[in-house]
């Protein structure tokens, strides 16, 4: 398959702080998955690649609890799980700073939607790589969304059309010549801008000649001035006030 794309993620923090005497803490995954073999492959090629699985479950009643327990960095989720779909998982860990990466068979539009709109980071069909699952994972664990190929334009393409919708509740736009929310730099206006246009990380870096971490600050920062609380809804602000249609200039 082709390689996955990443789009515009938000940190919830850096999860690469070093653990005491220096050393970089590895990131922690639970893995849940019901079919045994594939799950006992997966955490196999995870754990070589220096990730540290903390449990596995093979349902979802499971899969909550043991994401309590351990609270991992990332969660690699099957969507059909016994007891409780995917969508139902992540609403149900949607509490924890846990960042759940989907690997499922299905790349249907609904599963996929159904997905993200229940706080999922990500996407993969279980067709990629050993490689391309381990990259995602370290991706996720950075606040960065990574789907399959075409997924990424699918999810934001869903958004427009959610933000187009007429929302009786929105916020006035704010009068020409004035900046649409003051509490933000307009560095931080900027960024946001290019979060809503399905950017990563690393293309609004070099789009605006700063380096990864700095970008991922001013998501941050965006995050807290806006009381936001994940990518999805950070995507869905901006795209209801229309700052991917802004005119940087």
């Amino acid at each position: 398959m082709t390689q996955p794309s990443r789009a515009g993620g938000i940190p919830a923090g850096d999860r690469s702080g070093d653990a005491e005497g220096g050393a970089p803490a590895p990131t922690t995954v639970l893995v849940a998955d019901d079919h045994p073999l594939w799950l006992s492959a997966l955490e196999r090629d995870l754990v070589g690649s220096g990730l540290n699985v903390v449990a596995t479950a093979a349902d979802g009643p499971a899969t909550v609890r043991r994401a309590r327990a351990t609270r991992p960095d990332v969660l690699v989720l099957d969507l059909n799980l016994p007891g409780m779909r995917g969508d139902e998982v992540c609403r149900a860990v949607g509490d924890l700073s846990t960042r759940v990466l989907i690997l499922s068979a299905s790349g249907e539009q609904h599963d996929v939607l159904a997905a993200i709109k229940a706080g999922a980071t990500g996407y993969l069909v279980k067709s990629a790589s050993a490689s391309e699952i381990v990259d995602a994972v370290r991706a996720t664990a950075r606040g960065e969304a990574v789907f399959t190929s075409g997924l990424a334009g699918l999810v934001l393409g869903e958004f427009r059309r959610m933000a187009s919708d007429p929302d009786p509740a929105a916020e006035p736009a704010a009068p020409a010549g004035r900046r649409p929310f003051p509490e933000l730099t307009a560095r931080e206006t900027e960024v946001l801008r290019l979060v809503a246009t399905g950017m990563s990380y690393k293309e609004i870096a070099g789009e605006l000649f700063l380096s990864h971490r700095t970008v991922q600050n001013h998501v941050q920062n965006t995050l807290g001035k806006l009381h936001l609380h994940n990518r999805v809804e950070l995507v869905r602000f901006a795209l209801a006030h229309g700052l991917e249609d802004d005119d940087p200039a």
